[in-house]
């Protein structure tokens, strides 16, 4: 046996990298200037560097602390993930090999011939959904049936990478697609890890024997819809939450819930703010420039980049959740210090009202204030977090560039950008035009050797799957009221209107935002009713889809 010396033990630590450990945002930073409204790349991407600093330090500092505690483990988590070896491509015969998909299981409630349900993991980390196998979606309607809660995690996202970069002909088999028939291929070929549960049969949870029931939310509301109608012998039943099964381009009416349903006065300021805003964006220099210091972005060269920058609060809207422990309220935060009483102010002889003041102040403090600063570069540091003119930024594509993978899908088969309306009221500059808004499709995904981005997304791969008009007999839709993506789903106002039934629910949630029933409560009975009463209908339609599949498997037998 050879005994290291601490500093030759630290040193041969450090010059291994440990598998597993890229940097990232955590969940709530990531969904927040990624998924919530318009992207902000360039913040996540500052933020980023800044936390792999914080990462380099903290290894090292664990490194040190391992050596002199060389016993200490870490404790386990509540669920772990396994291993699905997932093919790298279902249809592109030149490419051979597996990838791991990782999935996380919950047999705690599980009674012979008891369903399984299984959540898409959508858009973001598989561990992300986690939580609902505990207290959500997964454990409400395992409990219920006796059946087993499965999170899977959708291809390229979190862990389950099947490829060695993110550039362009890398991120090739990112599609709807291959991403479907992942899921399929994962229901037919599902066995469960021997150290979860054993069961009476090997082909106990086969799709023949078990009722599979498909759940997701948003993006992967829309895949549960489409695995229903497109794969009815694998997938008996499925809750489709805020379904974006509409796909578009051009993307306006995503802020007209905003609009609707946020506090009035609140609306009304911004509304005029933003008016006043374009209206010096438009006047000579220096006017536009000192209009972005009171932003604290007077470095920022392009008034199109300062639009996107003040349109973030926004977003905040789409976080909001009936559960505070869950979403934030900080969409509320901001229209206070919108709405809040004080001085005008003068710009030259343009007198500037208190809101813009406020406005100002609540994005200096609460948006540029996150952007990391380097001694003697500010001007510099604002461009990198906020500006998007060099298109070199966003040509990074090791794998720690996660931003690549939902704006690849959006620049390819969604569309969903989210410019200013052209007419009528509006709370975003006209500066956001569709040129400015899709241009990080043409920055970002430069042609590569097998794959091209398309000049502009095929939303029809899309909308040829059921559009708004998408229906199946055990297929339910979930949406909130005031979700700014129901203009995208089967309840918009734009969709054929429908009549709830059994083996046809629709539902739509008062005062809800988005998939406003994937999470829970430990204890259910302390959910708002509006919440509880969601949860109890999808355990009533449940329990009936489990009865007609076990009638008809026993007409079968």
């Amino acid at each position: 046996m050879v005994f290291l010396s601490p500093l030759l033990l630290l040193s041969s630590l450090l010059a291994y990298p440990v598998l597993g450990t890229k940097t990232t945002l955590d969940p709530h930073t990531h969904r927040e200037l990624l998924l919530n409204g318009r992207p902000q790349i360039g913040l996540w991407k500052s933020l980023l560097k800044e936390q792999k600093t914080r990462d380099e330090q903290a290894k090292l500092s664990k490194i040190q602390d391992n050596i002199q505690r060389p016993f200490y483990t870490s404790s386990k988590p509540l669920y772990e993930a396994h291993c699905f070896p997932q093919k790298i491509s279902h249809f592109d015969d030149t490419v051979n090999g597996t990838f791991c998909q990782r999935y996380w299981i919950d047999t705690s409630f599980y009674r012979e011939g008891g369903p399984v349900f299984l959540l898409d993991g959508g858009e973001t980390s598989g561990q992300d959904r986690v939580p609902f196998l505990e207290k959500g979606i997964l454990q409400i309607l395992s409990n219920a049936t006796g059946g087993i809660g499965i999170v899977l995690e959708h291809r390229y996202y979190g862990e389950s990478v099947p490829v060695d970069s993110f550039s362009t002909d890398d991120l090739r088999f990112l599609n709807n697609k291959e991403a479907l028939e992942d899921s399929a291929y994962f229901i037919e070929n599902f066995e469960p890890p021997s150290s979860i549960r054993s069961l009476s049969s090997s082909n106990a949870l086969h799709p023949n024997n078990t009722a599979w029931i498909y759940y997701g939310g948003s993006y992967a509301g829309a895949r549960a819809a489409h695995m229903r109608k497109e794969y009815p012998h694998l997938v008996w039943g499925a809750i489709a939450s805020s379904a974006v099964t509409h796909a578009q381009i051009n993307f306006p009416q995503y802020y007209d819930p905003i609009q609707r349903y946020a506090p009035e006065n609140c609306i009304n300021t911004l509304q005029a703010a933003i008016e006043l805003i374009d209206h010096l964006l438009d006047q000579p220099e220096p006017i536009p420039r000192y209009l972005k210091g009171l932003f604290g972005l007077e470095e920022l060269l392009s008034n199109e980049d300062f639009a996107d920058v003040i349109s973030g609060p926004l977003g905040y809207w789409q976080a909001k959740n009936w559960d505070p422990k869950v979403g934030s309220n900080e969409f509320y935060s901001f229209c206070d210090s919108l709405t809040a009483k004080g001085a005008s102010s003068k710009l030259g002889l343009i007198r500037i009202p208190a809101s813009i003041i406020y406005y100002g102040k609540y994005i200096k403090e609460n948006v540029v204030a996150r952007c990391p600063r380097s001694e003697g570069k500010p001007a510099s540091d604002i461009e990198d977090c906020f500006g998007t003119s060099q298109d070199s930024k966003f040509r990074e594509t090791d794998l720690e560039q996660t931003w690549r993978l939902w704006i690849f899908q959006v620049c390819t088969q969604w569309g969903y950008f989210m410019p200013a309306p052209l007419e009528g009221p509006r709370i975003i500059s006209n500066k956001l035009t569709l040129e400015y808004t899709s241009k990080i499709c043409r920055q970002a995904f430069p042609p590569g050797k097998h794959f091209t981005v398309p000049e502009w997304p095929d939303v029809e791969e899309v909308n040829q799957r059921g559009d708004y008009e998408i229906e199946y007999d055990r297929l339910a839709f979930i949406d909130g009221d005031r979700d700014p993506w129901r203009p995208m789903t089967p309840q918009s106002d734009w969709a054929p209107r429908r009549k709830s039934s059994v083996n046809r629910p629709v539902h739509l949630i008062f005062d809800g935002v988005h998939h406003y029933d994937e999470n829970g409560l430990e204890d259910h009975s302390k959910e708002p009713p509006r919440i509880k009463d969601v949860h109890e209908l999808e355990i009533n339609f449940i329990q009936e889809w489990i009865a007609q599949f076990n009638e008809q498997k026993e007409n079968i037998n």
